[in-house]
């Protein structure tokens, strides 16, 4: 019976370094792949998530800016019409 264990056990220790060396294979697979698809997408110019979400804030924060820049201008250019139309009112001739 002996005999018999140590050959269940050398075929149980062959088993476990099989699975050993798949798993390696896979491992390495899956980093090739991996590698290959992102120079893929690399070639194409395709962006990262991360790449979007950053232009896609940037660009929101512009919109932002531009529409309190919009604010402004519309204030200072609505003050000269102001100031003429209370000129008008009270009888002040404006700058010649």
């Amino acid at each position: 019976m002996q005999t018999r264990g140590k050959f269940f056990d050398d075929i149980s220790q062959l088993m476990t370094n099989a699975m050993g060396v798949a798993q390696g294979a896979r491992t390495e697979a899956e980093t090739a792949l991996k590698g290959l698809v992102d120079r893929w997408l690399a070639d194409r110019n395709f962006v990262t998530r991360e790449e979007f979400d950053a232009v896609r804030a940037m660009a929101q924060k512009a919109r932002e800016e531009n529409e309190a820049l919009r604010g402004r201008i519309e204030t200072l250019e609505a003050a000269p019409r102001r100031k003429a139309k209370a000129g008008a009112a009270t009888g002040e001739e404006g700058p010649r």
